[in-house]
């Protein structure tokens, strides 16, 4: 199916070099974006949306989500919050382990077995249409390189550390090397525990000894670093992603962005929830985190959208991401709410505000007309069947 997405105010790029794509019109063509500009064969298309002169911006990509199966987390005994997020601009959630099944599997064969089955399960259920990366297998004592290998063999791209049953968390530094060494993507616990049974911190030093490809919740999940520590993995873990999540410390996830823009690092900041967990189910939790970065922190909306979409793409090596021709088609038209003092998303996020979704789009399919979680929108979209 064809779709015109036009009279676009603004389109944010997720790109981090250049964060403004020119023209005001998306043409999407079998679930890819195939035109960025002005015009284009709008009419042409099977299906043609009137943005109303709002913000576009690829799908959000929230990088810590504690998927289990299906569309329920036993954390908060909740069914449908990932269709849920979907209408917070969620199209992409990525795994960060399957941690919370109940009676979860804790050796080899079995954490192996889990993250398998996870990621094979998504591949055919896409929750309100959104695209969810399950498996993440959780480092335990007892995997080797081998065992890595045939995972990834079998479709594993993703690996957590910090659950695992280590009598000492030093034990992870030479099974996070074999992970990457197979080209599975390592994301690791930072800061205090989180759940009943945790273990003891993990802290800047064994990071930055460990060198997974991205601190998970390195502002806090919920229990911060100090700000030596973040100083610590922001100037010496350059190859180390800089997850900032919802459920963390605000106060240290500015801290850490200050710290990596004033390096000229913003392709290290990641902006993701870290939910379901004790913190809840936070269906706006991304577009929180992006408010609270802009307006008190030391980013511009466009570093936030490209630190919650781009950034995560390149890290996680996937696809979606950018407005882009040939990217997947996922994304989010956006306004100021109604009664902000701002007059678009851009400047919602600017002040504050969390900007109201109107139109969410995933693999070149309208999935939302109108958030039933943010307020309405002050202008209005249009979505008109052509033909």
């Amino acid at each position: 199916m064809k779709v015109a997405i036009c009279n676009i105010a603004k389109i944010l790029s997720g790109d981090i070099a250049a964060p403004i794509a020119a023209g005001d019109t998306v043409i999407i063509d079998d679930g890819k974006i195939v035109s960025v500009g002005t015009g284009g064969d709008a009419a042409a298309c099977e299906v043609a949306i009137d943005a109303g002169g709002m913000m576009a911006m690829p799908g959000l990509i929230d990088s810590h989500v504690h998927i289990t199966f299906g569309d329920y987390t036993p954390r908060q005994k909740t069914v449908g919050f990932l269709e849920s997020y979907i209408h917070g601009g969620v199209t992409t959630c990525i795994s960060a382990s399957e941690v919370h099944v109940p009676g979860r599997p804790t050796d080899p064969v079995g954490v192996k077995a889990l993250a398998i089955a996870a990621q094979r399960a998504y591949q055919h259920y896409k929750p309100g249409g959104m695209t969810v990366h399950g498996g993440s297998v959780i480092l335990e004592p007892g995997l080797t390189a081998a065992d890595f290998a045939e995972l990834y063999a079998a479709g594993v791209r993703m690996a957590k550390g910090g659950f695992g049953a280590f009598p000492d968390a030093r034990g992870y530094i030479p099974v996070v090397a074999d992970a990457k060494a197979a080209g599975i993507i390592v994301m690791c616990h930072s800061g205090g525990g989180s759940i009943p049974g945790s273990k003891s911190k993990i802290d800047a030093e064994l990071l930055l000894e460990m060198r997974p490809n991205v601190a998970g919740h390195i502002n806090g999940g919920p229990t911060s670093l100090t700000l030596a520590e973040n100083a610590a993995i922001v100037d010496h873990g350059r190859d180390i992603a800089l997850q900032l999540v919802q459920a963390g410390n605000l106060r240290s996830a500015i801290d850490i962005a200050e710290r990596a823009l004033a390096i000229g690092h913003l392709h290290r900041v990641l902006i993701a929830t870290d939910t379901p967990t004790g913190t809840g189910v936070i269906p706006l939790g991304m577009l929180r985190s992006m408010a609270e970065l802009a307006s008190l922190g030391p980013m511009t909306p466009e570093q936030v959208v490209t630190a919650a979409t781009g950034n995560v793409a390149d890290t996680y090596r996937l696809d979606a991401g950018y407005i882009a021709v040939g990217r997947p088609a996922d994304l989010v038209v956006l306004d100021a709410p109604v009664g902000s003092s701002a007059p678009d998303a851009y400047g919602a996020l600017r002040i504050g505000d969390i900007p109201a979704v109107a139109c969410v789009i995933t693999d070149g399919v309208v999935r939302v007309t109108r958030s039933r979680n943010t307020p309405p929108p002050s202008k209005n979209v249009t979505c008109l069947e052509t033909r």
